[in-house]
């Protein structure tokens, strides 16, 4: 029973992911592909909706702590582009989110619910940003936990 659980809240939580993702595009805004460093390492896909909010993807990996496995996490952010104006060039938001993750560990799976907070710079005139961010995350199922995780990364906008 659990494992059904499990692979019925990871189609819906990937079904709501991609098909933002879609949507976004579809908009014709900016898609940036890179890669993070920290817990977990991985790839990141940052897409825009319009205006200041985007939605963040993450296929990764868990090196430290009790789940070394493959980490699939989604957000949904706000960016506050107030927060530091003084940026010479480019722009510096403080973004922050609600999403979740899904943990394929050994056994069994984990799923839990972040809330990433963090900084994005957007160079001007260059298709290059990067990030820096934390996310407590409380683990839900099979088993409620407490973690935090936390990285840096760069993505190309196409």
């Amino acid at each position: 029973m659990k494992k059904l659980i499990t692979v019925t809240i990871l189609t819906i939580f990937l079904s709501i992911s991609f098909g933002s993702l879609a949507q976004a595009q579809d908009t014709e805004k900016d898609l940036g592909i890179g890669f993070m460093v920290g817990e977990p390492t991985g790839i990141s896909l940052k897409s825009w909706t319009g205006g200041n909010n985007a939605f963040d993807l993450g296929l990764s990996w868990s090196f430290v702590g009790p789940y070394e496995a493959i980490n699939i996490h989604g957000d949904y952010l706000w960016h506050n582009y107030d927060a530091f104006s003084d940026v010479d060039s480019g722009t510096l938001p403080l973004y922050y989110g609600i999403g979740g993750r899904v943990i394929f560990a050994e056994n069994d799976a984990v799923i839990g619910a972040r809330v990433p907070v963090g900084l994005n710079y957007l160079f001007e005139d260059s298709p290059i940003g990067l990030f820096v961010e934390v996310a407590p995350v409380l683990d839900i199922l099979p088993s409620t936990d407490f973690h935090v995780n936390g990285g840096v990364g760069v993505r190309f906008y196409l």
